[in-house]
């Protein structure tokens, strides 16, 4: 898990150790850190689809693909961020928002 914020890291780390779930916190900004090589990358209210897929091209392995929530512009920015990327796209509705869905994105590249 990548979180800039070090009152939200802390946080995540009780929460693991109190769960005695296995995982990493790496307190600093997506943009600083080395390639992490993930199967899976998920931000929930981080940044456009554009900038989100920037990330994931970064982080992603060849086979993982990015889960993002997206509210009801999805559309505007599913469109502009096929303007600057290739990938594959499943369109997955949300279950808790009317007219939000959850993109399953893989397989992408800058255009």
């Amino acid at each position: 898990m990548v979180e800039s914020d070090l009152r939200k890291s802390t946080f995540l780390r009780t929460v693991l150790r109190e769960t005695g779930c296995k995982a990493e916190v790496i307190a600093e900004r997506i943009e600083a850190i080395t390639p992490q090589n993930a199967d899976v990358i998920s931000a929930r209210a981080l940044a456009p689809l554009a900038k989100l897929l920037d990330f994931a091209s970064l982080h992603l392995n060849p086979d993982g693909f990015a889960l993002f929530p997206k509210g009801v512009t999805w559309k505007k920015e599913l469109k502009e961020a096929e303007s600057m990327f290739s990938f594959q796209h499943e369109i997955i509705k949300s279950r808790t928002q009317e007219g939000a869905v959850i993109l399953r994105i893989g397989e992408i590249s800058r255009v």
